[in-house]
């Protein structure tokens, strides 16, 4: 009886993260934002792994500067890292957490990409790559695997550009008329 209470509290957090993901993906980015911080602090930083992935995850796309999505997505990762397969199916039986890592890497990469750290959300992205056989092949699977693409993509044309651009003697800039090397 008691364990059937704990799950009921534990599915309860769930779809409280559920309702404030709904406010979220209507607009209201504040009022998410907010609410998804108060349950933060109940579940707290040693609270059920499977919750702090989740409500990480989702945090972290309500924040405006990337250097706090990033610290969400960074909680996501190590929350990752501490469930078990068995506490995700209990959650749902579909669900493994090996099918978690493609997202949280291609969160991660994209974080690290708008921070201006392009080796390490190339990082990122490889270590997405390496797990997409763990995404079902279904809508979710296919939208992460056209994520990791097309930051894939932005990458290499930025670090094309970069290389152009070092080959003429600037980085970031291009020359200006009558700049030595310019048109």
């Amino acid at each position: 009886m008691a364990e059937q209470q704990g799950q009921a509290a534990e599915d309860a957090v769930m779809t409280r993260i559920g309702q404030i993901a709904m406010l979220q993906h209507a607009g209201d980015q504040e009022e998410a934002r907010e609410r998804f911080a108060a349950l933060w602090e109940e579940i707290g930083p040693d609270g059920d792994p499977l919750h702090r992935c989740t409500l990480a995850h989702y945090m972290a796309d309500t924040q405006q500067d990337p250097a706090e999505e990033l610290r969400w997505d960074l909680l996501a990762l190590e929350a990752a890292d501490s469930l078990t397969d068995d506490r995700v199916a209990a959650h749902h039986a579909s669900l493994a957490v090996r099918g978690f890592y493609p997202s949280l890497h291609l969160n991660l990469a994209a974080d690290y990409a708008r921070l201006g750290r392009p080796d390490t959300a190339r990082d990122h992205l490889r270590q997405a790559r390496a797990r997409v056989g763990a995404l079902a092949d279904d809508g979710y699977g296919w939208l992460v695997l056209r994520g990791i693409e097309r930051l894939e993509r932005e990458l290499a044309v930025e670090a094309d550009d970069g290389a152009a651009d070092s080959a003429q003697g600037t980085v970031g800039r291009p020359r200006a008329e009558g700049e030595a090397g310019g048109a």
